[in-house]
């Protein structure tokens, strides 16, 4: 039978006892979706030069005071700030330099006038009909970063916006974790490859596909490790290979309580295995084995498809997060949509229970259409959009009561 049934939290405070995986180098190139292993602070004012931000004229602000359409203040135009280069002008009373987005503002000014309020009179004379103030579309030197600023902090995960600031810096390399190897195995003597038509009791290998994707989509790497049969000795082989080359182990079938169902034994064979969990107040997917060989973790997953899809939605998704460093790992990253349920559900006090709904948007709000179907079948989250949790303390949801949807991604309900 399984032993005590470990609730959410419990599980979540037992996956935080996990240390991430070891640092690397890595090029900033291919940084993106990586998490940070060091903090990193401003070498440098960004920018290091005071820029324009808009196409105009560069001149003293207190030449402009006063001037409007009806009376614009005139300026001598005496020279051009060219990109790359250090202006040689030093913008003088009743002077101007034409300038370009991003030009470096030369001596002596100290605001940009846009074009759209500047008029040439000749080749050497403009009139400005605005007003502007100092500073006025000019950004100084450390407005964007200044020297010693703290950038991004450890456990963060870098996002496009981010890589562009370490470009901007002239930072070339920065320490990442590495990305987690899961090693998975599919188990059971009717799973067969693929690419085999099956027989009368035989099922294709579905789980090994839909794990390593996961994995992917998650920022680890998969090591798909194939198939193995009820076989004590082949499970355990595979197991202790698994160990030694990657960083978690994920086990797909063999973890509920029956005579062919292994895992467990093959888990207690290892002098060093800690077994942390065999059963998780959810459904689906009770029958769920967590164990520990120093810092790695074995994961015994229900071979239903839909039940392992939802261990890995809930426990997997801030496990993974967890080896890769982030900082912000448990809290939940799932984005979620405000929908009204179409229908009543019934569920069991005792355990948390996640449904499958498929979204439908009419009339500018969202509705959760629940998508019924056992654990094994696969097409009930082909046509799911997300879950949607039902309390252990409570007996079911109600038509038409908000619920919170836990959106698979990419989200693909119609708008």
């Amino acid at each position: 039978m399984f032993f005590k049934v470990k609730t959410y939290e419990e599980v979540l405070e037992i996956l935080k006892g996990f240390e991430p995986v070891d640092m690397e180098k890595i090029f900033i190139g291919d940084a993106l979706g990586r998490v940070l292993s060091k903090e990193i602070t401003a070498d440098d004012d960004l920018p290091n030069f005071p820029r324009s931000t808009v196409d105009g004229y560069a001149v003293r602000a207190k030449d402009t005071f006063g001037a409007s359409e009806n009376l614009p203040a005139l300026f001598e135009l005496t020279g051009e700030v060219i990109m790359g280069r250090v202006p040689t002008e030093t913008v003088e009373p009743g002077r101007a330099v034409k300038i370009p987005t991003g030009g470096m503002v030369p001596d002596g000014a100290d605001a940009v006038v846009m074009l759209e309020y500047c008029h040439d009179l000749d080749e050497k004379t403009i009139e400005v009909n605005r007003t502007v103030s100092p500073l006025e579309n000019v950004i100084r030197p450390g407005d964007d970063l200044k020297r010693g600023a703290l950038i991004l902090e450890k456990g963060a995960v870098l996002r496009p916006q981010d890589i562009g600031i370490l470009a901007g810096l002239g930072i070339q390399y920065i320490s990442s974790y590495r990305r987690p190897r899961v090693a998975i195995v599919s188990t059971g003597d009717e799973v067969i490859p693929i690419d085999q038509k099956p027989e009368p009791g035989q099922v294709r290998d579905i789980n090994s596909y839909t794990l390593s994707a996961f994995c992917s989509q998650a920022g680890a790497i998969p090591v798909n490790l194939g198939l193995c049969h009820d076989s004590f000795s082949d499970l355990r082989k595979i197991a202790a290979a698994a160990l030694e080359t990657s960083d978690t182990l994920w086990i797909s079938g063999g973890s509920s309580v029956g005579t062919r169902d292994m895992t467990m034994s093959v888990l207690e064979s290892f002098d060093a295995m800690e077994l942390l969990v065999h059963g998780v107040a959810i459904s689906p997917g009770k029958p769920t084995i967590i164990a520990r060989s120093g810092n790695k973790a074995v994961f015994g997953l229900p071979g239903h498809v839909a039940s392992a899809m939802v261990v890995a939605e809930v426990f997997l998704n801030p496990f993974l997060s967890r080896l890769s460093g982030e900082a912000r790992a448990f809290e939940d990253k799932h984005f979620y949509r405000q929908a009204e349920l179409e229908r009543n559900v019934e569920s069991a006090v005792g355990r948390d229970e996640y449904i499958r709904v498929k979204l439908d948007k009419r009339d500018g709000r969202f509705f959760a259409e629940p998508v019924f179907g056992k654990s094994g079948l696969m097409f009930t989250l082909v046509e799911a959009d997300g879950l949607v949790k039902i309390d252990r303390n409570t007996e079911g949801l109600y038509k038409g009561q908000i619920v919170d949807v836990m959106l698979f991604s990419p989200f693909k309900a119609k708008a």
